[in-house]
């Protein structure tokens, strides 16, 4: 694998870093998701604003809905150059992504922006994580995060306890999944293009999910109920770029890359907010296709998942302190800024409403 990887990082490299250093640059951006949805709109706001801000001399070649790199190759596609950039999710590579998967542990607040800037801040800073990404050859630009985590059921499945899960099949990833499986779930895990397929089947009974997907992948034409969970957030999610290619673009492009991150967040943070109040209301009005009843978990219930996750928080700073980092000064300084950021909202509400 090693061996094979190098080979197609030099051959990758030759092509990709030949033009980007020329006047007009055009770089390959592999994207596994599909080009609609809150996130689609982000991340062609963060292309745009990286080309505005070089005068178009950076320009992107998107390649949408893993034409180019599916979830599972998105990682090591970059790395090796196959792609300059593009988007990877912490649970498709656990081990090497494992210092973004911190990300993915459930952390007091599941408001979208304050997740959102916690993680960008922590990953632009963070000597340590940006030590184990370069490792991997890439480096962080900016990043996604789920809503609070909801279930999605089908026939005359839901959940309104935590004990329901029991003799479920559920479709979830991460910590969640991990969870789940310890309270009686049968837990599958799959990428996102098949959970409309597994749950119109009956391959699956419920699926976590979120709002946005729920309208992105039109999950709503094919089940019955919505569990409000709000089970912490997935934010081991990440635009990445591979990292010979970075340091070929000249300081002034950097700059603007990593700036057009910082906007983006914000603007993702603002169109993912609005579109999780039009989802609501469509599921609860039908103009979204179909009426499908929302029902929030009880805070009680919520409290029991969350507990749930202790244990997966220790074994993350335990195995990143194996590694050679100081998992639990990694966590402190995350768990800080959540508290900084949801402090900020509560004091001077979003951005974009100032």
């Amino acid at each position: 694998m090693i061996s094979i990887k190098s080979a197609v990082l030099g051959l990758g490299l030759s092509v990709a870093m030949a033009g980007v250093s020329s006047a007009g640059t055009e770089l390959r951006y592999s994207e596994a998701g599909p080009n609609r949805g809150a996130r689609a709109k982000a991340l062609q706001y963060f292309l745009d604003e990286a080309s505005r801000r070089t005068d178009g001399e950076l320009t992107f070649d998107v390649h949408w809905g893993g034409a180019l790199l599916k979830w599972s190759a998105a990682l090591n596609g970059i790395a090796a150059g196959a792609a300059d950039m593009g988007t990877v999710i912490a649970p498709y590579a656990p081990k090497q992504l494992q210092g973004l998967a911190i990300g993915d542990l459930p952390i007091s607040s599941s408001d979208t922006w304050v997740g959102l800037r916690a993680m960008h801040e922590l990953l632009t800073t963070n000597a340590q994580l940006k030590d184990f990404l370069a490792k991997e050859n890439v480096v962080f630009l900016s990043n996604f995060t789920s809503t609070g985590t909801q279930f999605e059921c089908t026939g005359d499945h839901k959940i309104e306890k935590v004990e329901d899960f029991d003799g479920l099949t559920v479709r979830a990833t991460g910590t969640v999944g991990k969870a789940l499986n310890e309270i009686g779930a049968n837990v599958v895990n799959m990428t996102f293009d098949k959970v409309y397929q597994a749950l119109d089947s009956g391959l699956v009974d419920c699926a976590a999910g979120y709002y946005y997907t729920n309208r992105a992948f039109r999950h709503y034409e094919i089940i019955n109920h919505i569990t409000e969970a709000n089970w912490g957030q997935v934010g081991g999610f990440a635009l990445i770029m591979n990292k010979h290619v970075w340091e070929d673009l000249p300081p002034e492009h950097q700059e603007a890359v990593m700036a057009a991150g910082s906007n983006m967040v914000d603007e993702f943070a603002r169109i993912q907010l609005a579109t999780i109040n039009d989802v609501k209301a469509g599921l609860a009005s039908g103009e979204i296709g179909r009426k499908v009843p929302v029902v929030p978990l009880a805070e009680e219930e919520r409290v029991k998942l969350l507990a749930l996750s202790d244990k997966y928080v220790q074994k993350w700073i335990d195995d990143m302190t194996g590694r050679g980092y100081d998992g639990q000064g990694i966590w402190n300084e995350y768990t800080g800024l959540v508290d900084k950021y949801a402090a900020e909202l509560d004091a001077k509400g979003y951005p974009w409403d100032r």
